[in-house]
Parts: C-alpha cells; structure tokens; sequence
C-alpha cells in the first residue's frame, strides 16, 4: 500500500509535468500565454488526472446528454463558445476565492473548501451560494459542455474517511447546480480524497490548498457525437 508521504510526491510530480503543457486564453484579446496558474503556486498548478477522460467515459456521457436534447459544437466554434463562457465564470467570481483555469478549451473552476464547505460538512455554505448561484446559471446559458464535479481532501484524517468526505463534498455541488437549473445528464462526480495534492500537506497552507472542490468544464464537440 502506498504511503501517504508517497501519495503526496506522486501527486506533485505530476502536477509538475502538466504544467509544462498548460496555457490559457485570455477572453478579452484572443491571445494564448503560459497560464501562471498552471505552473505553480499553492492556489494554481493544474493537479492529479484532472487532464485525463471524463468521469464515466465520454462515450456513455455522450448518449446522456444526446437523449437530453443538447447539441454539440463544431469547428472554431468550439473555442469562441468557451470563450464566452470563461468570460462570464471569470466575472461572475472575481473576487471571491474561486480560481479560473483554462486549458485548451477545457475549464476547471477550483473552490477552495474553506468558502464552500464548513469544517468536516458537506453542505454549500449560505455565504457561498450566491456565487454558486451564477456559476449555476452560466452553466446553463451554456449548455454544450460535460461538467465534470471534483472533491479532494488534505492528508489528515484516514483515508476512508477522506475519500468518502470528497465523494459527499463533489455530491453536494452537483446537487445544488441540479436544483438551479443545470441538466443532470450533463453532470458527474468523483472523489479523490487526499490523493491529488496541488500543494504539500506539511504546512497549513498547503493542507488549504489541497481542500478543495473543483468544477471541471469540457465542450461536447460533433465529433463526440459521431464516435
């Protein structure tokens, strides 16, 4: 069984290779530049598998998101549709602790556990929900996405307790984005505990960082619905 002190190495090291590949765009110019974020820092790199397929397959997601009636995207469509779509997620949480990354045309909203959850629970904290709110709604002005709903934990606690924490934390949001509009089929959820680290779990900084939910954004392209 892996330690977790070897968890943490794994999960950093990885960070550090994905990185070397991450650049963003910026909405307002068009240009594309190395992402700060994706390179580093506690509140940044772009950490564990979060680059690799889609919770449950994209195969089986598509049929889903087919029988609900959503369409797809095609060509340079696709990177103007999330475009838009990181603009509006990036006003509509400036200032309120939520990181917007972008990676080639996928997004990942990353929601520190302190403004989201209280200690050891797994509902939206009140104070929160506002913001929840308009992601919720952007979410559904945009339709033509796989979301994908992420909960990790720091190294504390045994690690059935903190993949179980994750797994309800990642629940609880998709829940909410349900109750606000967004189509379940577009939407699925994974736990990963304390095995993802973006930061190292010796400092209390770190274990911040690493506390987290992340809200993964993924275009469904023509050519999802024609494999």
């Amino acid at each position: 069984m892996t330690s977790k002190t070897g968890k943490i190495g794994i999960g950093l090291a990885l960070v550090a290779l994905m990185a070397t590949s991450a650049c963003v765009t910026d909405p307002e110019t068009g240009q594309r530049k190395v992402s700060k974020a994706a390179i580093g820092g506690v509140g940044g790199a772009l950490g564990g598998y979060l680059l690799g397929d889609l919770v449950g397959g994209k195969r089986d997601r598509t049929e889903k998101i087919v029988g609900a009636g959503i369409g797809a995207l095609a060509g340079a469509g696709v990177g103007a549709y999330m475009d838009a779509q990181e603009k509006k997620l990036r006003e509509q949480t400036a200032g309120t602790g939520v990181d917007v990354i972008r990676d080639g045309n996928d997004l990942l909203l990353r929601m520190p556990s302190g403004i989201t959850f209280g200690f050891d629970s797994a509902e939206v904290q009140p104070q929160f929900q506002p913001t929840l709110n308009e992601v919720a709604s952007t979410l559904s002005q945009f339709p033509k996405t796989y979301i994908d709903i992420y909960g990790h934990t720091d190294s504390d606690g045994s690690d059935a307790y903190n993949q179980g924490l994750s797994e309800r934390r990642a629940q609880s949001v998709a829940n909410y984005l349900a109750m606000r509009g967004v189509q379940s089929a577009r939407m699925a959820t994974r736990g990963f505990g304390e095995t993802q680290p973006i930061a190292s779990n010796t400092t209390a900084e770190g274990k911040a960082a690493n506390r987290r939910v992340e809200i993964k954004i993924v275009p469904v392209t023509e050519n999802d619905v024609r494999s």
